[in-house]
């Protein structure tokens, strides 16, 4: 679907109930590549921690977005291709996520808390209470036209998100 000059990874990035795993899932089926997603990477301290309603703190967070990136220099060592759900909220947790390289392409998933925290008031059965949404939006910072992030709405259905996501994808051609 995509030209030679692909990521090897793409991050689907942004605040809990925005989506990640949903469009990052949806969008690794589309392009035929694997799908991780970034919660599975948390140890049980940090899932507890959340679980319980406590924000985490960066030094919580560096051992988990650490492992995210070593999975993602692992899949792309062995010439395959990923899209990681991940929320990535600050530009110091992207830089290890990407470490300098120019394959690995950031998707954010933007949307207004009323809108997520509707979301996440219906959401069942995950561990990141709705109460921890105020804690997500003041940590986000957004990324940088610098960081050439694919930047969508995510008021809209998942296939339209979809094809948002491609298109810009495949109009843009890596650094």
């Amino acid at each position: 679907m995509l030209d030679h000059e692909a990521p090897c990874a793409l991050i689907v990035m942004g605040v809990a109930g925005s989506g990640k795993s949903t469009i990052a899932e949806a969008l690794a089926a589309k392009l035929g590549w694997r799908f991780a997603d970034g919660d599975a990477f948390h140890p049980a301290s940090n899932v507890a921690k959340m679980s319980a309603g406590h924000p985490l703190t960066d030094d919580d967070r560096w051992p988990w977005l650490q492992a995210i990136a070593d999975e993602i220099d692992a899949v792309a060592d062995r010439g395959g291709q990923i899209v990681v759900a991940c929320s990535a909220l600050k530009r110091a947790y992207r830089d290890v996520l990407v470490h300098g390289r120019d394959d690995v392409r950031l998707v954010y998933l933007d949307g207004s808390q009323p809108l997520i925290a509707e979301r996440l008031a219906s959401r069942k059965g995950h561990f990141m209470p709705p109460g921890l949404l105020d804690s997500q939006f003041a940590t986000l910072r957004p990324p940088g036209t610098d960081e050439s992030p694919i930047t969508v709405s995510i008021n809209a259905t998942v296939d339209v998100i979809i094809t948002a996501i491609l298109a810009q994808l495949t109009d843009r051609k890596m650094p």
